[in-house]
């Protein structure tokens, strides 16, 4: 682990340097001359477009890769990073956007996986219990330590890789990504943790693609672009500087939402009406027009997800009619809904929406792989025909139509994800979280790809918890409270005080228009974030 014994001078509070790290894969330099540092008690955020080498840098400092060039020291000395135990040793944890849990295991189980406490020989399960208790208190979660993991919603995951990480007494915490899934009311707990932490002398590196959460938390910030480390400022820094130095230009519009005239007697591509399932949503009715973006937004729990999956087919539901183009559709069909030109971007893209082992031509040619098919042979020549000119319609950065899409970052991904419905000329596209875990330029350029799809005359129906991107890129806005439509707002009339106003059951009138009183969420249930 550690190399030549060779002390170097430093500050007396650096806890990890990083000097000229270099890594290269079969026809891609991941990283090429990166330096980075990290101080005792301080939040280092590094940030960067998908792509531009975080994750790379984050697994050299875990142990998963192993550098080509450059040296890594820890608090002064040169070290060599070669496995997890490695990492361990030196303080170093590391929590990943996806979480490195065991599901049928207890939540203090996985806290002490590996290092259960013995006695006798024999694995101390009252210690572990009482241990695991005595952390999960420190993060301020109310789980009980013999808890399934796979019990627990995303938030609590968070607290007990928090909770896992802290048994290790790590003096170095790396988070990627910690509040992508998170409510607003949860970032904040998780802020309060990570202050606590900083506090306690812990060296935190912070990656996230919410900007606004770099200037309330952070104090330096470095940033990658290309493999390359760019500059580093302070946490301070104005958004747009900080975008300008993540993507190489300036992005002059969030959210350049082009909104077509649609002529009040055009016909809808889709049409709910009465949509029911028991106990999870009623009586949803609405409309999506050619060319017009609608927003679906609402608290956690709201529904808007699930009414989503049942106008697909993927789930049933109990009454009620879905409509394209003027024909009715089977209930809980997934091909008539493909076949009637119904397309899903699901909120879970490597889940739900991808095969991350196939190439980026098998997955974009999922959809149309039947209609492609004679005989029992698929026209390979003509798929890959398909999968080359979508790709550069929509700026896939890849190495190529056969690299697995495993290895792709998050935008480009989501832009598989969306291409493969593009293929299958998908007239009305449901995009269910379409940019989370997306960084601010990858987000440019799906939004730009809707205007492109609406221009044309498609149809989208859009779900976001981020709420700045529901006003900003919607012609109108749906808001669902208890699995109800709560109220609908204009483009003009929607604000976030108006949504989140329908959101928490409180009527509100714009210009004579009164939304659905509707009762009032659980209290538990948790707001979309608004920046």
């Amino acid at each position: 682990m550690t190399a030549p014994d060779r002390q170097l001078v430093t500050a007396p509070d650096e806890l990890l340097r990083i000097e000229g790290l270099r890594k290269t894969f079969p026809g891609v330099v991941a990283l090429d001359n990166v330096d980075f540092d990290l101080r005792r008690g301080e939040v280092h955020v590094l940030l960067g477009e998908n792509g531009a080498g975080k994750s790379t840098l984050i697994k050299m400092l875990s142990g998963a890769y192993r550098p080509d060039h450059g040296r890594i020291l820890a608090e002064g000395r040169e070290v060599r990073i070669e496995g997890a135990q490695d990492a361990e040793r030196l303080g170093i944890a590391t929590i990943y956007q996806e979480f490195n849990l065991v599901p049928d295991l207890t939540v203090a189980e996985n806290i002490f996986l590996g290092r259960q406490p013995r006695r006798y020989g024999l694995v101390d399960h009252r210690r572990m219990r009482e241990d695991a208790a005595e952390l999960l208190r420190r993060v301020g979660v109310n789980v009980r330590p013999d808890a399934k993991v796979r019990e627990l919603g995303i938030a609590r995951l968070q607290m007990v890789e928090i909770a896992k990480a802290l048994s290790l007494e790590a003096r170095v915490l790396i988070m990627d990504e910690p509040t992508a899934v998170l409510t607003s009311e949860e970032v904040d707990k998780l802020f309060a943790i990570v202050r606590q932490l900083r506090e306690d002398g812990v060296g935190i590196v912070f990656i996230t693609h919410h900007l606004e959460e770099i200037a309330a938390l952070g104090d330096r910030v470095t940033v990658l672009r290309d493999g390359r480390s760019i500059d580093q400022v302070p946490a301070s820094t104005p958004e747009d500087e900080l975008v300008q130095l993540m993507v190489g230009r300036s992005i002059e519009q969030q959210y350049p939402r082009e909104r077509p005239e649609r002529p009040d007697s055009a016909d809808a591509l889709l049409s709910v009406r009465g949509l029911t399932r028991d106990g999870v949503f009623h009586d949803i009715s609405f409309d999506v027009h050619a060319g017009e973006v609608v927003g679906l937004a609402g608290l956690v729990g709201a529904g808007r997800t699930e009414v989503a999956r049942a106008v697909f087919g993927a789930d049933p539901y109990d009454a009620g009619t879905v409509d394209v183009r003027g024909e009715r559709l089977a209930r809980h069909d997934v091909p008539a809904a493909m076949g009637a030109g119904i397309g899903l971007v699901p909120e879970d893209r490597k889940g739900q929406g991808l095969v991350l082992d196939a190439s980026v031509q098998e997955n974009l040619g999922l959809v149309t792989l039947r209609s492609a098919t004679r005989s029992g042979l698929v026209d390979l020549k003509g798929q890959r025909t398909a999968a080359a000119r979508i790709a550069q319609q929509l700026g896939v950065r890849m190495s190529g139509l056969g690299q697995h899409v495993r290895t792709l970052s998050g935008g480009n991904q989501q832009k598989v994800v969306i291409g493969k419905w593009l293929l299958a000329d998908t007239r009305v596209l449901i995009l269910d979280e379409p940019t989370r875990g997306i960084d601010v330029g990858a987000k440019v350029e799906i939004y730009q790809l809707i205007n492109e799809l609406t221009a044309s005359g498609h149809a989208v129906l859009m779900i976001s918890s981020d709420l700045p991107e529901v006003l900003g890129m919607s012609d109108r806005v749906l808001v669902m409270a208890q699995g109800r439509i709560a109220g609908e707002l204009p483009a003009g009339e929607a604000t976030q005080d108006a949504v989140m106003a329908l959101a928490v059951g409180t009527p509100v009138t714009h210009q004579g228009h009164t939304p659905t009183e509707h009762p009032a969420p659980k209290k538990e249930e948790e707001g979309p974030r608004g920046h």
